[in-house]
């Protein structure tokens, strides 16, 4: 692969859209929610599943649903994503919105404790 190909392939990841927006981790067999925010809704999903399957997520409650039930029984979703583009603080504010509004509406818990 010659130089200029690479640079192109370092540009494009840079300037690729990062998934921002609200997700759920939902327990099947109890119909227990739990609600995050991310900046990045691909590497939250492997972060949270990831420190799940470690045995160290830092909400008790919902690593206790984990290790009663296994991974099988819960199911990741993006609840919204952000389609516009907003500057940091915006796009902060509109994550704290749709967070209070989709924990309320689902009568679910926050991912973080």
């Amino acid at each position: 692969m010659d130089k200029q190909r690479r640079r192109d392939i370092a540009r494009e990841y840079k300037e690729r859209k990062v998934p921002v927006g609200i997700f759920s981790l939902r327990c099947e067999p109890t119909g227990e929610a739990w609600i995050g925010m991310s900046r990045n809704l691909d590497g939250a999903a492997n972060s949270a599943l990831m420190s799940l399957r470690l045995g160290s997520h830092r909400n008790a409650t919902l690593q206790a649903a984990w290790k009663a039930h296994g991974e099988a029984a819960f199911v990741y979703a993006v609840v919204e994503g952000l389609e516009e583009d907003l500057t940091p603080i915006g796009r902060e504010d509109w994550l704290k919105a749709r967070l209070r509004h989709w924990i309320a509406a689902l009568e679910a818990r926050p991912i973080v404790a």
